[in-house]
């Protein structure tokens, strides 16, 4: 079994580190899970539920007929697939094999899983039938999960495949870069099982757990949380978007859901529900109820707890790095601006311009480390260099912590947008704008907005003054998945930009007034 051990103190760390040693390969838990829960339910959706006996064979079936494909160790296979138990299986089958997962969000346009494909070259890339992607050549063999590939999978022996040992890629967490390309940290299995341990500890998964998964499986929370509750014997309840409130707590009642994971989007959906006849609290049953990106509004915060679950926690990390800080329900009400303090196993730090440590109270570059941070990008070793340094990973974030170690948020040294708990980087809808003929030069910045957090401003330099603005807009629609197109396209004269040529984003936002 993988085992945890504490070590000394470092010159750099002020708290003892933890080190992680994993003796199985992580799909391997399938195999326990199978004898000591076989009818347990692993996996619940609208339409069937599968137990841990029949989902391990599922996963190990899939992973023989990869193997008979030419999947090998150390391979890397996008997964470009629903919200579903076909999605789940096959991230387990690519573990026992010591392939890497691919990320691919099955709602994109072909164009940005091409650009993805292109970089990341996968063996092959999983897709649905139906999805145009899966007859775009490439040096990739695309496999459509289709009947055919259903009728192949059955005749595979469950048994067939041996558990890849040590410690071999799992996943490429992918999350958006500045160039339009996702920069992509290879996450071992050691490191995601480091990832687990935080959600045992702090976040409370078990073997009782029944995760409601009501966000994509391609987001990296909805990804790890899912795998972490089949991981430890309990279940994942899969509920994807698109769907309406009452229809998302009346599937997360009837299956018994105990923890549920929404950006605050959905959070504030959820709070306006009207209130039950009887009084009672909207979910009930749930012992946690989480959520990470942008914080919510105090008073946001005390009527979800008295309305729907008083067990809320905000978790602040990233998909490179892993969890960072938590917020509890019980923490002090002083403190509800902050995104809490550390979880189990990470040490949180403040950075000033030379790296070293900054006193409380002032601000610099949020780092942070655990057992389950990522230590560079895939094929981008400057990117790697800039965010990874002497064993910290430095989101880009800006913050400072109080005595009592609370961090707290101050801003983003990048130009992230955080759009519904989304990240999205203007970089790449900038490349979009500017490959449409009408567009001389475009810049994105984010939109405050009570409702999303962060809505998307494009300001672009027109070459004809009567260019179509609605036409941009279909441009955008057809080259962007929807989440990333702008909500508004303004036109400007010029860029303001600065002495060097860099663009002002500053200028641009101060035009802007919050929505909502």
């Amino acid at each position: 079994m993988p085992r945890w051990r504490a070590g000394g103190k470092t010159k750099s760390s002020r708290q003892h580190e933890y080190h992680y040693d994993t003796v199985m390969n992580l799909a391997e838990a399938l195999d326990g899970n199978a004898q000591r829960r076989p009818h347990a339910p692993a996996v619940i959706t609208a339409t069937d539920t599968i137990n841990h006996a029949d989902f391990r064979n599922m996963a190990c079936r899939r992973a023989a007929r990869l193997a008979e494909l030419g999947v090998e160790r150390g391979d890397i296979v996008g997964v470009n697939l629903k919200d579903n138990s076909e999605h789940l299986a096959a991230l387990f089958a690519l573990a026992r094999l010591g392939a890497a997962s691919l990320p691919m969000d099955w709602r994109w346009t072909v164009e940005e899983k091409s650009r993805l494909a292109e970089f990341f070259s996968p063996k092959i890339v999983l897709s649905e039938p139906d999805d145009p992607f899966a007859r775009i050549g490439g040096d990739w063999q695309s496999v459509k999960t289709d009947r055919a590939w259903l009728d192949a999978v059955r005749k595979c022996n469950p048994d067939a495949t041996e558990l890849a040992d040590g410690d071999p890629p799992l996943l490429l967490a992918l999350s958006s870069g500045t160039t339009g390309i996702p920069k992509g940290p290879l996450i071992t299995h050691d490191q995601f099982f480091a990832r687990f341990m935080i959600y045992f500890a702090t976040l409370g998964f078990n073997e009782r757990t029944r995760y409601l998964c009501a966000t994509p499986l391609y987001f990296g929370g909805s990804r790890g949380y899912s795998m972490c509750s089949v991981y430890a014997g309990g279940t994942a309840l899969l509920y994807p978007p698109p769907y309406e409130m009452p229809e998302l707590v009346s599937f997360g009642t009837e299956h018994g859901a105990t923890k549920m994971f929404l950006v605050p989007t959905l959070l504030r959906r959820l709070m306006d529900m009207p209130a039950r006849d009887d009084g009672q609290l909207l979910m009930p049953g749930l012992d946690l109820l989480f959520s990470t990106g942008s914080i919510l509004h105090p008073e946001e915060r005390d009527a979800l707890m008295k309305n729907v679950s008083p067990w809320y926690l905000n978790f602040y990390g990233s998909t490179d790095g892993g969890g960072a800080t938590a917020l509890f329900w019980d923490d002090p009400p002083e403190v509800a601006g902050s995104v809490g303090r550390p979880v189990f196993g990470a040490e949180i730090d403040i950075a000033g311009e030379d790296d070293t440590s900054e006193p409380f109270g002032k601000i610099g570059r949020i780092r942070y480390k655990h057992p389950g941070t990522a230590t560079g990008y895939h094929n981008d070793r400057d990117a790697s260099r800039e965010a990874f340094r002497d064993g910290w990973y430095y989101p880009g974030d800006l913050g400072w912590r109080d005595e009592a170690g609370y961090l707290y948020l101050a801003g983003r040294a990048k130009d992230i947008i955080i759009r519904g708990g989304v990240n999205i980087y203007p970089a790449e809808i900038e490349h979009v704008l500017c490959q449409h003929k009408a567009v001389r030069d475009a810049a994105v910045v984010a939109w405050p907005s009570r409702e999303f957090g962060e809505e998307i401003a494009a300001f672009v330099v027109l070459r004809d003054a009567a260019a179509d603005l609605d036409n941009i807009n279909g441009w955008c629609r057809q080259n962007l998945a929807r989440y990333k197109v702008p909500r508004e396209i303004l036109p400007i004269d010029d860029l303001p930009k600065s002495g060097v040529g860099k663009v002002l984003k500053n200028a641009l936002s101060e035009r802007l007034e919050p929505i909502g």
